[in-house]
């Protein structure tokens, strides 16, 4: 069964930096490379957003919010998404989630928080 795990977020100050982790258990690497990553969040009271997409041919999205601060990236043998994030804003506060999608299925990971706060 396809599992996703994210790690890393936390309480984080403004300009600060994090790193979240995206763990795919469950998936042979044939299928992971063909899978499509994303990063989503959802912020109290609002609605799940795209944050930034990495496609299985190996092309990038951002949200105009976060383009040219988080960076996206994918550790093939590790089956691992990364997404780096620099100079948080309060704004920036949100759950993020991380979504594989492959042809059959899309699978979603828990939720990690995030939190920019002084």
């Amino acid at each position: 069964q396809v599992q996703l795990r994210e790690s890393g977020g936390g309480l984080v100050q403004p300009g600060g930096s994090t790193r979240l982790s995206c763990k795919v258990s469950g998936i042979i690497l044939s299928v992971f490379s063909t899978t499509n990553l994303a990063w989503y969040r959802q912020a109290p009271g609002g609605e799940r957003e795209l944050v930034a997409l990495f496609s299985h041919d190996g092309t990038t999205e951002y949200a105009d919010s976060v383009k040219g601060r988080f960076t996206i990236s994918r550790d093939y043998p590790k089956r691992t998404v990364h997404l780096q994030m620099n100079s948080l804003r309060p704004e920036d506060t949100a759950v993020y989630y991380c979504k594989a999608t492959t042809t059959y299925a899309t699978y979603w990971g828990q939720g990690t928080q995030v939190t920019v706060s002084s």
